[in-house]
C-alpha cells in the first residue's frame, strides 16, 4: 500500500468533509429532539399537577355536599362559595387569555 495520489487525497478529503457535515446535522437534530422531549416532560408534569388538583377539588366538593346534607342554610352557603370560586376562576381566565387576533372585536361587522 502506498501513498495517496493528489486526486485520491482530494476525493477522500471531500468525503470526510461531507461526513463531518452530516454528523453536525445529526447532532443539531438530536439537540432539537432533546429540547422537544424536555419540553414535553415539563408539560406532562404541569398537566399531571393540574389534573391532580382537579381531582382534589372534586373530592372536596363531594365532601362539602355530603357535610351540608339537606340543611338549607349549609347548602346556600356552599352554593355561594361555589359561585364565588367560579367567578374568581372566570376572571382569572379572562385576565390571562390572549385574544385571538383573527376574532373581530365585539360589535364589529364582518
Amino acid at each position: 500500500m502506498g501513498w495517496l495520489s493528489g486526486r485520491e487525497f482530494r476525493t477522500l478529503d471531500r468525503k470526510l468533509d461531507r461526513l463531518l457535515q452530516m454528523t453536525e446535522a445529526i447532532l443539531e437534530k438530536e439537540n432539537g429532539m432533546s429540547q422537544a422531549l424536555d419540553d414535553l416532560a415539563t408539560q406532562v408534569t404541569a398537566n399531571t399537577t393540574v389534573e391532580e388538583s382537579a381531582v382534589t377539588l372534586i373530592k372536596g366538593l363531594a365532601a362539602q355536599i355530603a357535610a351540608a346534607g339537606t340543611d338549607p342554610a349549609k347548602l346556600q352557603a356552599l352554593q355561594a362559595s361555589l359561585k364565588a370560586s367560579a367567578d374568581d376562576l372566570a376572571a382569572a381566565i379572562a385576565a390571562n387569555t390572549v385574544a385571538d387576533p383573527n376574532t373581530p372585536p365585539s360589535g364589529a361587522q364582518g
